[in-house]
């Protein structure tokens, strides 16, 4: 789909569809949506070089307990893991706007892996999902 803000409803409710034919718990969902938004924005809003809209694709796989999001983009090459961990504990003030989604991601999901394949970045996302 096109990497614009206005598909992030479209997503959302690709990944409720996905989360209710799968039968998984309702309250589990919310780091799935968080870190969707969060990684979909950063694209549009960081991803495309001017005059270029990114191309973007989410995929979702559930293999026993276990759900991988994955996100890919054609965007110019880029790993969001490569970020320092933000500075918690600087002031407000002090700290740098940004870099705070990355790190919130990383905290939810047990896994999340990066790779650059061809002219495409790919994050993949896993968690173990309490039965």
């Amino acid at each position: 789909m096109p990497g614009d803000a206005a598909q992030l409803p479209v997503l959302t409710q690709f990944l409720n569809e996905f989360w209710s034919e799968a039968h998984l718990a309702p309250a589990q969902a919310i780091a799935f949506e968080l870190a969707l938004e969060e990684i979909f924005m950063n694209i549009v809003m960081h991803g495309a070089q001017p005059g270029m809209q990114p191309s973007v694709e989410v995929s979702l796989s559930l293999a026993a307990d276990t759900l991988t999001m994955t996100v890919e983009d054609n965007c110019r090459q880029f790993d969001p893991l490569s970020l320092p961990p933000p500075d918690l504990t600087a002031s407000l003030i002090e700290r740098p706007i940004g870099g705070l989604g990355v790190s919130l991601v990383r905290q939810m999901m047990d896994a999340v892996s990066y790779q650059r394949i061809g002219a495409r970045n790919r994050l993949s996302m896993t968690k173990h999902l309490a039965g």
